[in-house]
């Protein structure tokens, strides 16, 4: 089990990680762009990475490779709102492919999938933090190092209990 509490802190096992969260702390999430970490239980689903920035590692979790046309769907808009999208799209979109290092390995967490209620948030990941911990605009953020562990050590459907 993964516990994300609102100190910044993120818990697996009898491990602390340090992280950042989203602008407006945790709560409960009521529209895209309020820059809240939403709580409650979710699952990671899917870990994207970059191969030409992380070495090979294993995890239980389905990954990804991200190439240039991905992209992650954010415009309420849009029949994929909160989904994997190819880039450029005629909707608002984050591309996962980024000059930054923010997005080389991203965990994908289930918030917002089933079903996807239009505007009410997309693209929770728990991704490679900003320089100093940066505050996120929903996200958790991680160390590079700490987030290629956790990807390892996890296992298919682990919980994450954020609050």
């Amino acid at each position: 089990m993964i516990i994300v509490k609102k100190t910044g802190y993120l818990r697996f096992k009898n491990l602390k990680f340090k992280c950042a969260l989203g602008k407006a702390g945790i709560k409960k999430k009521n529209k895209e762009g309020d820059n809240i970490t939403p709580s409650g239980e979710f699952k990671i689903i899917k870990i994207y990475y970059r191969e030409d920035r992380i070495r090979k590692f294993k995890t239980q979790i389905k990954k990804i490779k991200i190439k240039k046309n991905m992209g992650w769907c954010d415009d309420p808009n849009s029949p994929n709102y909160n989904r994997l999208i190819k880039i450029p799209n005629k909707y608002k979109y984050e591309k996962l492919y980024r000059k930054d290092n923010v997005y080389d390995l991203i965990m994908a967490i289930n918030y917002n999938m089933k079903p996807i209620i239009k505007n009410k948030g997309s693209a929770i990941f728990i991704h490679v933090a900003g320089k100093n911990f940066k505050k996120t605009v929903g996200c958790i953020a991680l160390k590079k190092d700490d987030l290629i562990f956790l990807a390892s050590a996890v296992r298919k459907n682990q919980k994450i209990y954020i609050h």
